[in-house]
């Protein structure tokens, strides 16, 4: 059984909603830059910061997250009708980017603190950390029709690892709960950013 939310520590519990809020402006951003109705605003703003969390929660055994909490959804759909009363000048150059960096760091340490709480080893929490960080991504991109984030070069889910592990590794050090999340948390989004602002990126198989 998941530990309800209000057992998690704020930190987490802001890192969640924060995750949910940015990951769901990406996804109506999405929609934005295909000039899409309001309808695949929500829809696009729903399956991208729900999308991780579900498969994290499906693979962990757990009851799905939003199916017990409606907040989420609110959430969700309070960011696709945000993005699409604002004037358009706000969200063009990188602004996708920028929100997935901030959900991709937030969500890849909730994910990892949600597994561990359920008694999942460390590997296997970090895995799950990356999942729910890079899941809903993933999909959107999908559905959006654009290659996906694992194919483009600049480093996306090796920041997501960075993440969770860090998250992990902190705890397992015994480090306060709080302080580790924010440590790791701004580790992943630094990381990130880098990936973002300079093109930071692994080397490329060759053959």
């Amino acid at each position: 059984m998941s530990l309800p939310l209000a057992q998690l520590t704020p930190a987490l519990v802001w890192l969640n909603i924060i995750g949910i809020a940015v990951f769901a402006a990406s996804g109506a951003l999405a929609a934005a830059r295909r000039q899409q109705n309001l309808v695949t605003f929500a829809f696009f703003a729903a399956i991208t910061s729900t999308g991780g969390g579900t498969v994290r929660d499906l693979l962990l055994g757990a009851p799905v997250f939003w199916m017990h909490d409606s907040g989420a959804i609110a959430v969700s759909l309070g960011m696709a009708v945000l993005v699409w009363v604002t004037p358009s000048w706000l969200w063009r150059g990188k602004a996708l980017d920028w929100f997935d960096a901030i959900g991709l760091a937030a969500y890849a340490v909730y994910g990892a603190a949600k597994a561990r709480s359920l008694g999942i080893p460390a590997l296997p929490a970090v895995v799950m950390g990356v999942v729910t960080a890079c899941m809903g991504g993933i999909i959107r991109d999908v559905l959006a029709g654009e290659p996906s984030i694992l194919l483009r070069p600049e480093i996306y889910v090796t920041a997501a690892a960075l993440a969770a592990a860090l998250y992990v590794g902190l705890g397992s050090l015994g480090l306060p709960m709080p302080l580790a999340a924010g440590i790791a948390a701004t580790a992943g989004f630094i990381l990130r950013a880098l990936a973002i602002t300079r093109g930071l990126s692994l080397p490329l198989y060759r053959g």
